[in-house]
């Protein structure tokens, strides 16, 4: 019905929905996936996340002049949004786009474009994909613009898997962060490595940043980008993380060590809400 309502209403001019009613098509489609508990496509035609994403650079050039040269439809008559991604196919227009969705003001003249866009190319040849760690991204920018001041800084951290006999595993992770200047100490235990790090790291930040405990951990996937390397192949980490008010975003991190790309990911999800 996402498909049909909006085609009888923009292109056949059948009026199913009012056009404030077809502006919630897009919520109502999130709304039902959740209620069935189904995971949203993003491939949806009209309500889909990637329906109206662009990513070449000429591409998404002559969507910002004339976004119908690409888009059949306006995205808000259906309460959708455009899109652009970051990747090695990027453009000055993208970074434009997306630093303007960020709040930071880059013109096409700026230095730093041909040196991001040659970063983006390096790190996603080694395995970074923002496609869908845009937090990472944004983070990637600002450090980039001089307009990034991390809150903190890991001094180091150390993993521990423990089983005896018939008993469940043990994990516990110890972390030391440098927040201003001041050495913290805390550790934690987990179901996994992953979780006793972020358990550890929260518990580091909490006294200093309260609202880190309305970040939640959503999401976590690995991918293995090179499985004939065996065992010393690199992963991808991608972690989904959301808020109390049901914001989500995406952060990634790289390595032939799974807990170090987790790490990573973990970190630039934590920093990125505390930055906002």
């Amino acid at each position: 019905l996402c498909s049909i309502i909006p085609a009888l209403n923009i292109k056949m001019g059948i009026k199913a929905l009012s056009d404030k009613q077809l502006k919630k098509l897009t919520e109502l489609s999130h709304y039902i996936s959740e209620i069935a508990n189904l995971i949203p496509n993003d491939h949806q035609p009209y309500v889909g996340r990637s329906a109206f994403t662009h990513k070449g650079g000429i591409h998404v050039s002559a969507v910002l002049k004339e976004s119908s040269t690409y888009e059949h439809i306006d995205p808000t008559q259906v309460g959708n949004k455009q899109r652009v991604l970051i990747s090695e196919m990027a453009g000055a227009s993208n970074l434009i786009f997306k630093a303007r969705e960020f709040g930071v003001d880059l013109k096409k003249d700026n230095p730093h474009i041909r040196e991001l866009l040659n970063k983006i190319k390096r790190m996603e040849h080694a395995g970074y994909q923002f496609e869908e760690g845009e937090a990472s991204f944004e983070l990637l920018l600002k450090k980039a613009m001089g307009k990034y001041k991390p809150l903190f800084t890991l001094e180091g951290f150390r993993i521990v898997n423990e089983k005896i006999g018939g008993n469940n595993l043990l994990v516990e992770a110890t972390i030391k962060v440098d927040i201003k200047g001041k050495k913290i100490l805390t550790a934690a235990e987990g179901n996994g490595p992953v979780s006793a790090l972020d358990s550890a790291l929260r518990q580091a930040l909490e006294k200093h940043f309260p609202e880190i405990k309305k970040i939640h951990l959503s999401d976590y996937k690995v991918r293995v980008l090179d499985s004939k390397d065996g065992t010393e192949a690199k992963v991808r980490v991608l972690i989904e993380s959301s808020d109390e008010h049901g914001n989500t975003w995406g952060t990634v991190g790289v390595s032939t060590n799974i807990i170090e790309a987790s790490w990573e990911a973990l970190v630039d999800s934590i920093e990125y809400k505390l930055l906002q």
